[in-house]
């Protein structure tokens, strides 16, 4: 049985907490979108309502923690040292569709490192956690990456550009060195989930460009203590200041960045 500390029974009991009123939300969800009525206000007030829930969880847990959320954006704590890094609805556009794939995610940066990081999917109760040095769990699981070494066997993760946001060219010349030398590619739609499949060996890897350090924070630790590599899209260690992301074991992970190195 895997026994959270301090540290972690708070990051886990705020994201249940912000979980509740967001299952909550989903439920009527499915409801309106049958009704037609305007559920992208729906979803935006429920984000806000999580965040709340998580800000003064985590506020009133440590007080004088710097909160970085996608909602509010920084807010500097008296303690310059550590920042809580939040995303409340991580899987937004899932959400509004009514599909039960979208996450909490919660991570704690010390002095500049990731140290302790969560991520809640409340419709399935996967609770992924992580703190360094101390393994990657999923509820009371210990995780490790996938084993496999030839991306001709593997599953990839990735995000494809939307509307207004990231380069569809870069993305379909990454897609294009990729999908032909792999098993396959999904795109299920939370950057953080993604990375946390990576940890439990679902995925074999995971790349993607122009997220945000909320999307990113929390995997980033879960796949490190799962044994798997985590670099920027160019290989480098510049991951939440780029934005881009490359995941996977330490055999996989050279062979994925050489293809979107070949695609750049």
């Amino acid at each position: 049985m895997a026994t959270q500390s301090a540290l972690l029974k708070v990051m886990s009991d705020a994201a249940r907490k912000a979980a509740r009123g967001l299952n909550r939300d989903f439920g009527e969800l499915a409801e309106l979108q049958v009704a037609r009525k305007a559920p992208a206000d729906f979803v935006s007030a429920a984000d806000l309502r999580a965040e709340q829930v998580l800000f003064e969880a985590l506020s009133k847990a440590r007080p004088g923690y710097g909160f970085l959320g996608e909602e509010r954006g920084l807010v500097e704590g008296t303690d310059k040292t550590h920042t809580w890094i939040v995303d409340p609805l991580d899987g937004t556009t899932n959400f509004l569709h009514a599909l039960p794939h979208f996450a909490v995610n919660i991570a704690l940066q010390r002095e500049g490192q990731i140290v302790a990081a969560v991520t809640y999917n409340p419709v399935t109760n996967e609770l992924f956690w992580a703190e360094r040095g101390k393994g990657c769990y999923l509820n009371d699981k210990r995780l490790r990456v996938a084993q496999r070494q030839r991306l001709d066997e593997s599953l990839l993760a990735t995000g494809i550009p939307f509307l207004g946001h990231g380069q569809h060219a870069r993305f379909l010349k990454e897609l294009h060195q990729i999908s032909q030398r792999v098993a396959g590619v999904r795109r299920f739609g939370s950057a953080a989930l993604d990375l946390a499949y990576v940890a439990a060996g679902r995925y074999d890897g995971y790349w993607e460009r122009d997220l945000k350090p909320w999307d990113l924070a929390a995997g980033l630790l879960l796949v490190h203590e799962a044994g798997g590599k985590t670099t920027d899209a160019e290989g480098g260690e510049a991951v939440l200041e780029k934005g881009s992301i490359c995941a996977a074991n330490l055999d996989l992970h050279p062979l994925l960045l050489d293809r979107l190195k070949a695609a750049a």
